[in-house]
């Protein structure tokens, strides 16, 4: 396999992409909205995708609740976003953190009845005034030790439903003021030589990835942060990767990339990948669908590394050892009653 995942064209495989499966196989596939019609149709897209792809490879998808979300209504739930679990931790904060638990598991729960591994989830962003509101919705709140105890909350959620959660975006998409989807942000940060506990700058926004740093999967930001790396932007950087990402947050599980194909990185696909696994980065996120340009990446990315391969099999493992039985309906109506309700003295934490 190729240390990538890649987007699809449509809602059923085309004999190109068929091909190119074969021929090159990836670590997995992202499906998104374009992708998912129905039930019946995913799962037989889900079911030709295992019959091509090898034994472990992985199926994600984006879903967070709220504005990002690929399994929608009729035929899935629609689900709050992060920013409803942040307003009720304000009134009751256990209450809060058990709704996030059972909205991690709630997702977590029909992704993998639909045939997903992983799910790109959750968001450990600030929400701060005067930043783009690519974050607003999708972040807990602006407190970092909020977005840190919710955040591990959902992901623990999704773990027990058997699914891999990964946090994003790493070292901190909040405080940019353009969309990485349209431009590339540049972020001030700290001394390079300051300790996140004693940088004031840079540690709040550090502080959620630190908080939650043995979770299995992070997703990098496509930011510039001129104090680590005047030239890369953080999914390029073996700066911004080594010294911050691996080394002041410590995280040292799976690191895949946002989405290659994002405006904010200029550069043809298979350089960006070559150049992202280059820095440090695990996996190379591809997800426009574009089959000549997937087809190059693909052929462009290195072997997997052994460091990569273990991080990868340690995080299926930890699905796998967490996940549990789950009621789904008795899941919706905890976290809805939960978010709806007043105060409570005191509730178990999730």
């Amino acid at each position: 396999m190729k240390p990538a995942l890649i987007g699809l064209a449509g809602p059923a495989l085309t004999a190109d992409e068929a091909a190119l499966l074969r021929s090159h196989p990836p670590a997995g596939v992202i499906l998104f909205a374009r992708n998912i019609q129905d039930p019946p149709q995913l799962a037989a897209l889900v079911a030709a995708l295992r019959r091509l792809l090898p034994a472990d490879a992985l199926l994600m998808v984006d879903q967070e609740g709220g504005r990002v979300a690929r399994l929608r209504p009729p035929h899935w739930r629609a689900h709050p976003p992060a920013a409803a679990f942040g307003a009720c931790a304000a009134a009751d904060p256990d209450g809060a953190a058990r709704a996030a638990w059972c909205h991690g598991a709630l997702i977590g729960a029909e992704a993998a009845a639909a045939g997903f591994d992983v799910v790109t989830a959750p968001v450990l962003d600030r929400r701060l005034p005067g930043a783009s509101d690519v974050i607003g919705d999708r972040a807990f709140g602006a407190d970092p030790a909020l977005i840190a105890r919710l955040g591990r909350a959902m992901a623990e959620g999704l773990l027990a439903a058997g699914v891999q959660p990964v946090m994003k975006h790493a070292p901190g998409h909040g405080r940019a003021t353009a969309d990485s989807h349209l431009a590339l942000p540049v972020v001030a940060g700290g001394d390079p030589g300051t300790a996140p506990a004693t940088d004031p700058v840079t540690a709040p926004d550090l502080a959620p990835f630190a908080l939650n740093a043995d979770l299995p999967w992070a997703m990098t930001a496509h930011i510039l942060f001129p104090a680590w790396d005047a030239a890369l932007p953080a999914t390029l950087s073996p700066a911004v990767i080594g010294r911050i990402i691996r080394g002041r947050i410590g995280f040292m599980g799976v690191l895949v990339t946002d989405d290659l194909a994002m405006r904010a990185l200029s550069g043809a696909p298979a350089d960006l990948a070559r150049a992202a696994l280059a820095a440090g980065c695990d996996l190379a996120l591809y997800c426009s669908g574009e089959i000549a340009a997937t087809a190059a990446l693909l052929d462009a990315c290195p072997p997997f590394t052994p460091a990569a391969a273990a991080r990868l099999a340690a995080a299926r493992a930890l699905a796998t050892d967490r996940r549990r039985p789950l009621d789904q309906a008795a899941l919706a109506a905890e976290r809805d009653r939960l978010l709806a309700s007043r105060p409570i003295a005191s509730r178990p934490p999730a």
